[in-house]
């Protein structure tokens, strides 16, 4: 494939310039930049997205950030970090929190500020300055297989209180925070990820109340869904949408900061357009920057020569490219330079923890403990984009009371396991945890199985609440650290529900 450069008669040299800075690459590699990026960071681009693949350790990450802004300092540096089960700075200390509905469920925004204010203090030591959160999605359908636990809540106003606590503490920490998805992932039962989502409610019922309430609260940058929304536009999903970008978040709730696209490798929109052709479809319908989040800079590439092109053609219009790179630019003067690593001031290590205590809920009074118990815990694979570890209620249990034992299924298990599990459990205390069993019928069959078998078994739900006895609203390590701490009896107990 042939790559442009601009030349004379071409494109000016600072239309090419802008146009870079409406891109957001991923790349391969822990240390050394590939020499394709470089040649990207040279005319331009906007900004990188680093993903697990690129953490070994913290040294390692602050190393590789300062690599990228000797090539330019106004580069920004971004990465996913709700916390909660997305965990790709792991390898670098990051430090623990439980995820936005736990933090919906205890209802402290005080203790919200604290946990996103640890997130933002550690980003800021491995010079990480663009924060791809906080989740202004609402979950209130049971069906949604991507928000769920991600989200605050169900409820516009609880939502919206959050929000303002997890934006302001990454604002003081000199971050820059963004709402996403905009204008709500929570009212589809499709993970746009794997295929084209369609919210089908009428305007007046789409959740926009969390986005405006984060607009005003300053909020740098807002991030598009791959959603349709017939209500507003029927042909085009949000990212590509005119309609939605331009009249609805630039015009009725007067968003002027950066509309940063969601991933265009996305099936949503790839299968349908092609990144490249989304990419200038997206420029055009009004998003300042486009994420291609795939490590292969081939496609980051066609994603520049599409916008290049489009730009030649006229299909898409220089004034509206210069305003994007101009947003970018503000955004890069007021983000792009981290503080040194020592002037960063420390943050609350425990309130990620605290809050996963808090938020732990059962219909009544907290189970007994169970010393010795044996742990079933089911639970659908680490979602691939989401780059969970995978951790485990078996492993946390385990470390607080080393005489349990159990087994950890993230898969529809054979035949014999219900009888292998209640022929090795006799005599013990049994634990049955299932995650979002409503969307895996798997774990729904298992669980009801054993319950019949054990109607003394403790269930426990490590999702959303399923009306089971044990909620952790969230599989963080502290979340399930929390649930292991009510069933072994060691360490801090939580309360009962309200």
């Amino acid at each position: 494939m042939t790559h442009h450069a601009y030349g004379p008669g071409d494109l000016s040299e600072s239309l090419d310039e802008a146009a870079h800075r409406c891109l957001v690459a991923g790349f391969d590699g822990t240390t050394a930049v590939p020499d394709t990026l470089k040649r990207l960071v040279d005319r331009g681009l906007g900004g990188v997205i680093l993903f697990t693949r690129n953490i070994r350790d913290a040294g390692q990450v602050r190393e590789l950030t300062d690599t990228l802004r000797e090539l330019r300092p106004d580069l920004l540096v971004a990465i996913d970090n709700e916390g909660g089960g997305i965990g790709h700075l792991a390898g670098a200390g990051a430090p623990e929190a439980p995820g936005s509905r736990a933090l919906g469920a205890v209802d402290d925004p005080a203790l919200t500020g604290a946990c996103a204010d640890a997130l933002a203090g550690h980003l800021a030591t491995l010079g990480i300055t663009v924060s791809y959160a906080p989740v202004a999605d609402l979950q209130h359908r049971p069906e949604n297989p991507i928000v769920r636990t991600r989200a605050f809540g169900a409820e516009p106003d609880l939502v919206s209180r959050h929000l303002r606590a997890w934006i302001a503490a990454t604002e003081a920490r000199s971050i820059a925070s963004c709402a996403k998805h905009f204008p709500g992932h929570g009212g589809t039962v499709t993970d746009s990820h794997h295929e084209t989502a369609v919210d089908p409610r009428p305007y007046a019922e789409l959740d926009l109340a969390p986005f405006r309430a984060a607009i005003d609260a300053g909020v740098p940058m807002v991030m598009s869904a791959h959603v349709v929304f017939p209500a507003l536009d029927p042909d085009r999903p949000a990212t590509l949408s005119p309609r939605i970008l331009g009249d609805l978040l630039r015009g009725e709730l007067g968003f002027d900061g950066v509309l940063v696209s969601d991933a265009l490798e996305m099936k949503a929109i790839a299968d349908r357009y092609g990144e490249a052709a989304a990419a200038r479809i997206a420029l055009a319908a009004g998003a300042d920057q486009v994420v291609v989040a795939v490590p292969h800079l081939e496609t980051t590439l066609a994603c520049r020569d599409a916008v290049l092109d489009g730009l030649r053609s006229g299909e898409l219009a220089r004034d509206r490219v210069e305003e994007a790179a101009a947003r970018v630019r503000r955004l890069a003067r007021r983000y792009a330079t981290p503080p040194a690593p020592s002037a960063v001031a420390p943050w609350d290590e425990g309130a990620g923890l605290t809050a996963a205590r808090r938020a732990v809920r059962s219909r009544g009074a907290l189970p007994q403990p169970v010393p010795g118990a044996y742990v079933v815990d089911l639970f659908p694979p680490p979602h691939p984009a989401l780059n969970w570890g995978g951790e485990d209620l078996l492993t946390e249990v385990r470390t607080l009371d080393p005489a349990a034992v159990g087994t950890a299924l993230t898969g529809e298990p054979g035949q014999a396991v219900v009888a292998e599990v209640l022929r090795e459990a006799q005599g013990r205390p049994l634990v049955v945890a299932v995650c979002d069993a409503g969307l895996h019928p798997w774990q729904r069959r298992v669980r009801e199985a054993l319950l019949a078998a054990r109607p003394d078994a403790v269930p426990v739900s490590t999702g959303l609440p399923e009306g089971e006895a044990l909620c952790a609203y969230g599989r963080g390590r502290v979340n399930l650290r929390a649930v292991a701490e009510v069933l072994s009896g060691v360490g801090a107990t939580a309360g009962s529900a309200p």
